[in-house]
Order: C-alpha cells, then sequence, then structure tokens
C-alpha cells in the first residue's frame, strides 16, 4: 500500500535515472546541491524557455519567465542580437528546513537570440503578460520575400 503522509523527497539522484525528465532540469538541480561545485547551497542559473517566429511583418521572440517579476529582466539589442536576462528570485520567508520537495530553479538566466536581417533594431517593443515575456520588431519591407517576375525571350530561335 503506497504511502500517502507528507515526506521530505530529494529527487536529484532517482530523477537522475528518469530519462523522460529534462536533463537541464536534472544537472541544473544537481549542481544546485549545497556543496557540490560552484552551487555550495545558492542558486547556480537556469534557462527559460523560447520560441521565436514571424507573422506577418513582425519578428516574435516570446520567453516563458514565470515567477519573475518584471523589474527583474532586462532586454537588450545590440547589433544583431536580441539579449534578454533576468532573475528568479526564491521567497526568503521559507527556510530550507520546511520544504519537503523543491523542484523550482532559482537564480539569473540569459537568452541570447540572434535577430534575422531586416529587423528593425530601434523598433523593439517588450510587454510582460501572465510570466511571458514577448519581444517583437517590425522586420523592414525590403528584407521581406517578394515575388520576381520571369520574363522570357519569344520569337527567337536557339542557335
Amino acid at each position: 500500500m503506497a504511502q500517502r503522509g507528507l515526506a521530505r523527497r530529494e529527487p536529484v539522484l532517482q530523477d537522475l535515472w528518469d530519462f523522460r525528465r529534462n536533463f537541464d532540469d536534472i544537472f541544473g538541480r544537481w549542481f544546485d546541491m549545497p556543496g557540490f561545485f560552484a552551487g555550495r547551497g545558492q542558486a547556480v542559473g537556469w534557462l527559460p524557455p523560447v520560441e521565436c517566429y514571424v507573422d506577418q511583418n513582425q519578428y516574435h521572440v516570446r520567453l516563458a519567465v514565470p515567477g519573475v517579476e518584471q523589474k527583474d529582466i532586462r532586454v537588450q539589442v545590440h547589433g544583431n542580437e536580441l539579449t534578454i536576462s533576468g532573475e528568479r528570485r526564491r521567497d526568503e520567508k521559507i527556510s530550507d528546513e520546511r520544504f519537503l520537495q523543491r523542484e523550482f530553479s532559482y537564480g539569473t538566466f540569459e537568452r541570447v537570440v540572434p535577430l534575422p536581417e531586416g529587423v528593425e533594431p530601434d523598433k523593439v517593443l517588450a510587454q510582460m503578460t501572465n510570466g511571458v515575456l514577448e519581444v517583437t520588431a517590425p522586420i523592414s519591407e525590403k528584407a521581406l520575400p517578394r515575388e520576381v517576375k520571369i520574363e522570357g525571350i519569344s520569337g527567337k530561335k536557339a542557335a
């Protein structure tokens, strides 16, 4: 019969052998263990998932950053790169001894996304809604695909 009471769970070694889990998550928590390499109980960092797409004349970058406050995010454009960095902070009101299970990742993050040719970097906008940061930038008309008319030579014979 399964035990249903509250019990402390140390999932690091268990999850290491569970190959269905995301490797970044597993090793991120492994290296964050107290006394293990750089972790020493401090938050080492994490990578929020990102998606990029083109819709009409706009380039979109979306970043899932739940639990990150808007004031803790920085968006920069440098040349043809978009850099999004920030930090998800742990609630210090809850002591380590009180946790029964902990799977959230905390610390700093940085994602660098190459911008496609034709993006107008001075018109980049960022908006955050429900834990999703969306960065949009217009793509210049010159960079968008255009149809080329095929012309043929009629009435001449090949030599």
